[in-house]
């Protein structure tokens, strides 16, 4: 909901005399809290409906956050715009010690991301990683319970919410390597409204749009999903795109790591090349056997 309001507010601050109403709706993604993302359909649960309601004429548009959006769009879709960056690190959030460091032996740690467990699992091995769903309101509430003495959650999410002090210590791109997207917002419309993709073109932003294209780019060809512990983060530095990329194995025992560099205007290519250098030192084989366990 913050996604859509903070959207509605600036398309009525571009055009004061646009009528911008919120459908609301509850995505299977929101629904479905008892098990992992990655066991009942992945990243698409949470765009399903809202295409739906698109293709239907009931909604123009509709507001991702950029990790959950699927790394290829669905036929007569597409990304209008891509809005400038929040935080893209992940946070550590605990009431009880300031980073993962402090966290003794056996500690109980939740996230529902692969990508974060494999990492974790790789530089902490003696803490306990158990799955975490729920949007930030439960996932707080369960930490506050007692359930969890850590959770690791993005640092967008929370900072939007006004709850960046329930951030005890953030985790540099170097401790963990965000998801793909996180921490940028998407706009989809249907590929036919022309009308739609010129409106929001304001509300894109141009160094986000490389940066997050270059991560999908790189996803994309590694055919990542919900399934695959994989990270990919882009910024660009004195005008060179630098992209960042691992591919894991969910309990951190191998992590294969790779980097480019180059122009921002080749974005797509930096995150296939980026990818191909993955394959070439072993992501495949991490691929394919993740591929037989679902």
């Amino acid at each position: 909901m913050w996604q859509a309001e903070y959207i509605q507010q600036r398309l009525r601050q571009l055009y004061p005399e646009l009528e911008v109403r919120i459908l609301g709706m509850t995505t299977k993604g929101d629904q479905i809290l008892d098990m992992p993302l990655s066991k009942i359909g992945g990243k698409g649960l949470f765009i399903k409906e809202l295409e739906q309601a698109m293709s239907e004429g009931r909604a123009d548009i509709a507001v991702h956050s950029m990790k959950d959006v699927t790394m290829t769009m669905p036929e007569g879709f597409c990304l209008a715009a891509i809005g400038e960056r929040e935080d893209p690190r992940d946070a550590f959030v605990s009431n009880q010690f300031k980073s993962l460091a402090d966290l003794p032996q056996g500690s109980i740690v939740g996230t529902s991301s692969m990508r974060r467990q494999s990492v974790l699992l790789a530089r902490f091995p003696h803490l306990n990683i158990k799955a975490l769903r729920g949007n930030v309101g439960t996932r707080l509430k369960k930490l506050d319970e007692g359930q969890f003495s850590a959770i690791i959650l993005a640092a967008a999410g929370l900072k939007r919410l006004g709850l960046g002090d329930r951030i005890a210590s953030l985790l540099s791109p170097e401790q963990s390597l965000p998801a793909v997207g996180q921490g940028a917002l998407g706009i989809e419309c249907r590929s036919d409204r022309a009308d739609l993709i010129e409106l929001v073109q304001p509300l894109n932003h141009p160094v986000t749009a490389h940066c997050v294209s270059a991560e999908r780019a790189m996803s994309r060809t590694l055919e990542g999903s919900c399934q695959v512990p994989l990270g990919g983060f882009a910024e660009i530095v004195d005008g060179v795109l630098k992209l960042r990329g691992f591919v894991a194995k969910p309990d951190g025992s191998q992590i294969i790591e790779a980097a480019v560099q180059g122009l921002p205007e080749e974005a797509e290519i930096l995150g296939t090349n980026l990818a191909e250098q993955l394959l070439a030192q072993g992501a495949g084989e991490i691929l394919a056997a993740l591929a037989l366990d679902h």
